[in-house]
């Protein structure tokens, strides 16, 4: 019994690892390519608002007895032609994308900042507060060079955080791995 497990374990951790490896590279050549994999951003995003906005379309006329259809019709037409707006004219989209970005992590960092001031009398608030200063100043970095930084900004973060979930998936992997064998800790 015990084999069936640790057999299926180190299946998945392998499994899990090749795809660790695989998103490790994808975040390396988005890094390394900004402009296009903020393309690739701005294109998947506006194929997802379409789609929703076909689903939205959908649901309306199929519960047009229950009252609504106008809004629910109006916010599905209002999803299609921001994912069609977006998909026609992509870079128009990264301008907006990145401008409503900015826009995002300024006011979260003025949240941030609030809550950490309403929390001062727990220990440990100070994290909170760095938090909502670091995300205040990433908002102010990404709105004060916009427009010159939408070509490259969502590519790049997107390329980072697809980095580091690779090497997240790569590490827990390893360590169910590591797990199983526990003669190879010890040598």
């Amino acid at each position: 019994m015990t084999t069936d497990v640790s057999t299926d374990i180190n299946k998945n951790s392998k499994g899990s690892l090749i795809m660790g490896a695989l998103l490790i590279i994808l975040g390396i050549v988005a890094i390394a390519q900004p402009a296009v994999s903020t393309i690739f951003a701005e294109t998947w995003f506006a194929l997802i608002l379409a789609s929703a906005g076909a689903a939205k379309l959908v649901y309306g006329f199929q519960t047009r007895n229950e009252g609504g259809l106008v809004w629910k019709l109006l916010l599905g037409v209002l999803y299609v032609a921001t994912g069609v707006m977006l998909f026609v004219y992509p870079l128009t989209g990264i301008l907006t994308l990145t401008l409503l970005l900015g826009g995002f992590l300024l006011t979260e960092g003025v949240f941030e900042l609030i809550l950490a001031f309403r929390l001062r009398p727990q220990q440990n608030w100070t994290w909170s507060l760095v938090n909502g200063i670091v995300t205040l100043v990433l908002g102010g970095m990404v709105w004060f060079q916009w427009p010159f930084n939408a070509p490259w900004l969502i590519g790049t973060l997107v390329g980072v955080s697809v980095l580091f979930t690779g090497i997240s998936r790569v590490m827990l992997s390893l360590n169910a791995r590591s797990a199983l064998n526990p003669s190879d800790q010890a040598a």
